[in-house]
């Protein structure tokens, strides 16, 4: 599953896995390096999903409306 599809929390979930590596600095450069690069990813997927969740919620108070929404 590509981050842009993955679930915002399991995004999260995995960029405090990355942190806790990074800080424990008990991985060598090229395997930090590459978490540190998938950390970014991540982080910007996590953002997209943020303000498409607030576009999302400006538009249901602007219009009044919902769509996409189960009761």
């Amino acid at each position: 599953m590509t981050a842009d599809k993955e679930p915002f929390e399991s995004i999260l979930e995995k960029i405090e896995q990355i942190v806790r590596a990074l800080e424990s600095n008990e991985i060598p450069l090229d395997e930090a390096l590459a978490k540190f690069e998938e950390g970014v990813a991540l982080s910007r997927a996590g953002t997209a999903r943020l303000e498409e969740a607030e576009r999302r919620i400006e538009e249901i108070l602007k219009d009044g409306t919902t769509r996409n929404v189960e009761r």
